[in-house]
C-alpha cells in the first residue's frame, strides 16, 4: 500500500483528493511530534492534580460534575469507548473508515488533543498494514462529535470491537496481532480525544464532494453530446454572455461545452434556416445551472478543507499557555451545511440532466430523432423506460436533498441540546451520487444514440472519442434487449471518470479555489 507524508494543519484539497481516489495510507511529518508530546505532558500532569478538568478526571456529558480518582482514569477512558460503541446499521465501507482514520490522525497531530505519540504511531501502522475497524453507519447526530462511529474505530485500538484484515473480519485484538501490532491502553483524556470530533461526517462529506465533482464533469460531457444530438444551438455558450454575468462556474461550464463541440458537422448543418428560435432551458441554460452547482460545490470544498485540518475534540490543550479549555469544536454544523450544499448540487445536476433525457426521447421535441431513439418504434420501446428510471432517480434525489442541518433534537439528558445531524446528512450523499451517476449514464446512452442517427453528419472529434469509448462497453441499441446491463456499464464509466478524461473537461473545470 502506498504511503504519503502529510503536514497536519496544512493538507491541501488536492492532497485530500489524492488520498481518497488512490486509497493511500498516511504518515505525518515528524515536525508535529514536539507539539503532540507537550500537550500529552500537560494532560498527564493535570490528571494527577486536584482541579476538576472535563474529560481528564471527570465523567462525561451530564456526568461531568463527578470527579474521578487518578487511579481510575484509565478505566474511565476504556469505559468511555466501550459504552459509546453503540452504532447500528450496515458497516461503513472500508475506504470511508480508512479516510476517517486519516482525518482523525491529522486532527490529533495538531498538538492540542493531549494524546501520546504511541497512539499516533499505532494509527499510522494500522493504515499502512490494512487493519480497518468495522464501524456501523448509524448512531451519530453530529455533536458532541461523531461519538458512536469514532468509538467503534477506537475500540480496535484498545483490542476490542472488530476489524477487517486481509479479507477477514476478526476481533479487534486478533486483527492487530495478525498485523504484528499490539493494542494500547488509553490514558487520561485519550478516549475522549478519539471520539470527540467530526471525522466520520467529514470523511463522508469529502467522499460525496469528490464523487459529485466527477459526476458534474460527466454531466457537462453528457450535456454537450445531448446538445449535438438534438441539434441545439451553441450561441448560448458564447463567452460574452457568461462574462457579463461573471460567475466562475458558469463561465467554465460554457467554455467546456464550446470546446467539446468545436468542429461538429452536425452543429454547422443547422446554423442557417433552422425553424427553431430558442432551445428549451435544459439545453440553453446548461452552463447557468451546472455552473451554479460547480460554484456551490467549491463553497462546500472550502469548508471541508478547513475541517479536514481542524482540531475538533474537547477539551483542547493550549500548549503555549498551559491551559486546558473546554469548548465546542466538536459541533459539526459547518460539515452539515456543506453536506446540504452538496446534496442541492446533486439534485439540480440530476434534475436538468433528466429533462435532457426526456427531450431526446420525445418526438415532439427532439428535432426529427425517432421516438424513444429506436430505429423501429412500436415493435421496439427503445429508451422509453430508461427515461422513466431517470425520473424516479431524480425524484428520489429531490427528496433526499431536503436539508439535514435544520433538524436538531436534545440528547444526553439535555446537556447536548442542539446537534448538527451532519452524519446522516453526509452519509446520504453516497446514495444520491449513485442515483446521479445513473441519470447521467442514461443521458450518455441516449445522446450517443441520437448522434448516431444524424449520420452521415459527424459530431466533433472530441465527442466522437467519447462515443467510441462508450461503445467499447455498450453497443448501439438496434433493437430491444435487456437494458439493465447497458445502464450498469454506462454508470460504471461515469463513476470511473474515464469519459471525463477523454473529453478535456478537466482543462476548463477543476475543483480548486482559484483558476
Amino acid at each position: 500500500m502506498t504511503t504519503i507524508t502529510v503536514r497536519p494543519g496544512n493538507v491541501s484539497l488536492d492532497e485530500l483528493q489524492d488520498i481518497y481516489w488512490n486509497d493511500l495510507a498516511v504518515t505525518v511529518d515528524r515536525s508535529c511530534k514536539a507539539g503532540v508530546d507537550a500537550a500529552a505532558n500537560l494532560i498527564a500532569s493535570a490528571s494527577m492534580g486536584d482541579e476538576a478538568i472535563y474529560g481528564v478526571n471527570t465523567g462525561f456529558g451530564k456526568l461531568a460534575s463527578i470527579k474521578i480518582k487518578p487511579d481510575d482514569t484509565a478505566t474511565l477512558q476504556r469505559n468511555l469507548i466501550l459504552s459509546h460503541s453503540c452504532g447500528v446499521g450496515p458497516a461503513v465501507p472500508e475506504r470511508i473508515v480508512r479516510y476517517m482514520m486519516i482525518l482523525k490522525l491529522l486532527s490529533l497531530c495538531r498538538g492540542a488533543s493531549g494524546v501520546r505519540w504511541s497512539l499516533i504511531e499505532l494509527l499510522e501502522q494500522m493504515l499502512e498494514r490494512g487493519v480497518t475497524p468495522v464501524v456501523p453507519s448509524q448512531g451519530s447526530v453530529g455533536a458532541s462529535g461523531d461519538l458512536a462511529p469514532l468509538a467503534h474505530m477506537t475500540a480496535v485500538i484498545i483490542g476490542e470491537g472488530s476489524a477487517n484484515y486481509r479479507g477477514n473480519q476478526l476481533p479487534g485484538r486478533d486483527a492487530l496481532e495478525a498485523a504484528g501490532l499490539q493494542p494500547i491502553a488509553l490514558g487520561p483524556k485519550e478516549g475522549l480525544a478519539f471520539i470527540n470530533g467530526t471525522q466520520f461526517s467529514t470523511a463522508y462529506a469529502l467522499a460525496g464532494l469528490f464523487e459529485t465533482w466527477r459526476c458534474a464533469q460527466s454531466a457537462l460531457v453528457a450535456s454537450a453530446l445531448t446538445k449535438d444530438a438534438i441539434m441545439g444551438s451553441t450561441a448560448p455558450t458564447r463567452p460574452e454572455i457568461h462574462a457579463l454575468r461573471g460567475h466562475r462556474g458558469q463561465i467554465e461550464a460554457a467554455a467546456a461545452i464550446r470546446a467539446m463541440m468545436e468542429g461538429s458537422q452536425i452543429r454547422e448543418s443547422h446554423r442557417e434556416d433552422d425553424e427553431r428560435v430558442q432551445d428549451p432551458y435544459c439545453i440553453r441554460c446548461q452552463a447557468q445551472v451546472t455552473g451554479a452547482c460547480l460554484d456551490l460545490l467549491r463553497q462546500a470544498a472550502t469548508t471541508l478543507e478547513i475541517e479536514a485540518n481542524a482540531v475538533t475534540d474537547n477539551p483542547l490543550v493550549i500548549v503555549d499557555t498551559g491551559d486546558i479549555v473546554s469548548g465546542g469544536n466538536f459541533h459539526a454544523e459547518p460539515v452539515a451545511f456543506a453536506a446540504d450544499q452538496i446534496a442541492l448540487a446533486i439534485a439540480e445536476i440530476g434534475a436538468i440532466a433528466q429533462r435532457r433525457v426526456a427531450l431526446m426521447v420525445d418526438p415532439a421535441l427532439n428535432y426529427d430523432l425517432p421516438t424513444f431513439l429506436t430505429p423501429e418504434p412500436g415493435l421496439n420501446s427503445g429508451y422509453m423506460i430508461a427515461e422513466v428510471t431517470t425520473a424516479a432517480l431524480m425524484s428520489e434525489n429531490k427528496h433526499l436533498a431536503n436539508p439535514c442541518s435544520t433538524d436538531s433534537t436534545p440528547t444526553s439528558a439535555n446537556q447536548e441540546d442542539h446537534v448538527s445531524m451532519a452524519a446522516h446528512g453526509a452519509r446520504r450523499l453516497e446514495r444520491m451520487v449513485e442515483n446521479l451517476s445513473n441519470i447521467i449514464a442514461v443521458e450518455l446512452l441516449c445522446a450517443a444514440q441520437g448522434i448516431e442517427f444524424r449520420a452521415p453528419l459527424r459530431t466533433s472529434d472530441t465527442l466522437q472519442r467519447i462515443i467510441d469509448r462508450l461503445r467499447a462497453d455498450v453497443p448501439s441499441l438496434k433493437e430491444d434487449r435487456f437494458l439493465a446491463n447497458d445502464l450498469a456499464g454506462a454508470g460504471t464509466l461515469v463513476r470511473s471518470g474515464v469519459l471525463v478524461q477523454h473529453s478535456g473537461v478537466a482543462e476548463h473545470v477543476h475543483l480548486g479555489a482559484t483558476a
